[in-house]
């Protein structure tokens, strides 16, 4: 979060003198509904989603239409840092994780394009909406049928047993 707002602090003055230049942030799916297990990860992707927002809009009422603003929010990407990530199995294979270069062509495309938010997969649009329209009780069962509610208890356990490893290994 920090570094976001820092970068941002850095060119949108000159971006505002000029009415020009394009901010671009990327946060995740994560950032627009959350899971158990990540609270913090899930903060911070939150927080970078309301920062863009609200710089939007003040963008917008400042009229400063020459700064164009996207918002970038994929679903869990192939880098390795949430390895053992699960979902539910049968779910697994209309949602796999996301490679790297699709997400930056899907990201580069909404920022030529001028789009402002960009969800990869596109489903992940339909989940946020039905967030935002359902009561809590009923995204809770969305959540535990897709097997999103518990998807990152076996990347936890897998990093409690590397800690505990490095432990041992360390006579800690």
């Amino acid at each position: 979060m920090v570094a976001v707002i820092t970068t941002t602090k850095a060119f949108l003055p000159k971006m505002l003198e000029m009415n020009h230049g394009h901010i671009v942030t990327v946060a995740s799916s994560l950032g627009l509904f959350s899971t158990a297990g990540v609270e913090d990860y899930c903060a911070s992707k939150f927080g970078a989603v309301g920062f863009h927002e609200s710089l939007s809009h003040e963008l917008k009422a400042a009229d400063k239409d020459g700064i164009k603003t996207t918002l970038v929010c994929p679903y869990l990407v192939d880098t390795g840092m949430f390895r053992g990530c699960r979902i539910r199995k049968e779910i697994e294979p209309f949602l796999p994780p996301l490679k790297p270069d699709y997400c930056v062509k899907q990201a580069m495309r909404a920022i030529l394009t001028d789009q402002p938010m960009i969800c990869t997969p596109r489903l992940m649009y339909m989940v946020t909406f039905m967030k935002s329209i359902l009561p809590f009780e009923a995204v809770v069962c969305m959540y535990r049928f897709l097997g999103a509610d518990k998807c990152m208890y076996p990347f936890i356990a897998q990093r409690k047993q590397a800690t505990n490893n490095n432990e041992a290994k360390n006579g800690i």
